[in-house]
């Protein structure tokens, strides 16, 4: 019996660790151009990435919430080559020939390892009174999960949106990224961030 009572426990405090860490992402900073007080009419969408799957899924993920703020925007694997991804003046002329007013790059800067040590737990089984050495054995026993050593691994990761008129910074973002879902997941709750953040400065709709 104390056996399941202790692995139901250690259950209960795994999931609350899941339960938490499922708030995926945290702006770390935030900065907005004060004198820019125009909203991005259209937007082309540039995901720095070497894996062109990646690439791919978020620049379309990106479009995809853009447009539901009511932002065009475009893809710009959909016009740019993977090979042409450091090529600036490609860049430039796709941008002045679709007509974007806005770049929006976003890259990985970095990975990291955080540990931090979960406390052990003590767990009292309900009493049962009956007779002294019962009273006795609740008093002087109880259940315990040792507290060990965790950790999570974060990914850092910088979005800009450039003018494309003058080719200046008008905002920027820097995150941590829990990596702990699936690539589909984890861009979709990154890129949600980082619109809802947009649009608390005036760049895109509520």
């Amino acid at each position: 019996m104390l056996n399941t009572l202790r692995n139901k426990l250690v259950v209960l405090i795994f999931g609350a660790i899941l339960a938490t860490a499922c708030a995926t992402t945290e702006l770390t900073s935030v900065w907005k151009d004060p004198s820019y007080q125009s909203r991005p009419a259209k937007v082309m969408v540039i995901g720095v990435a070497k894996n062109p799957i990646y690439r791919r899924l978020f620049e379309d993920e990106f479009v995809r919430q853009l447009k539901e703020r009511g932002t065009d925007a475009i893809s710009s694997y959909t016009v740019l080559s993977d090979a042409q991804q450091d090529d600036q003046a490609a860049i430039a002329e796709k941008v002045k020939e679709l007509g974007t007013d806005s770049v929006l790059i976003t890259r990985l800067v970095s990975k990291k390892t955080v540990q931090f040590y979960v406390p052990g737990t003590a767990y009292y089984p309900p009493p049962y009174y009956g007779t002294w050495p019962d009273y006795y054995g609740y008093g002087y026993r109880y259940l315990y999960s040792p507290g060990y050593v965790a950790e999570d691994q974060y990914a850092v990761i910088e979005t800009n949106l450039y003018e494309s008129g003058s080719d200046k910074l008008v905002w920027a973002a820097t995150s941590e990224t829990v990596i702990n879902k699936t690539d589909q997941e984890l861009i979709k709750s990154y890129i949600g961030i980082m619109v809802n953040s947009m649009a608390g400065n005036a760049l895109l709709a509520k």
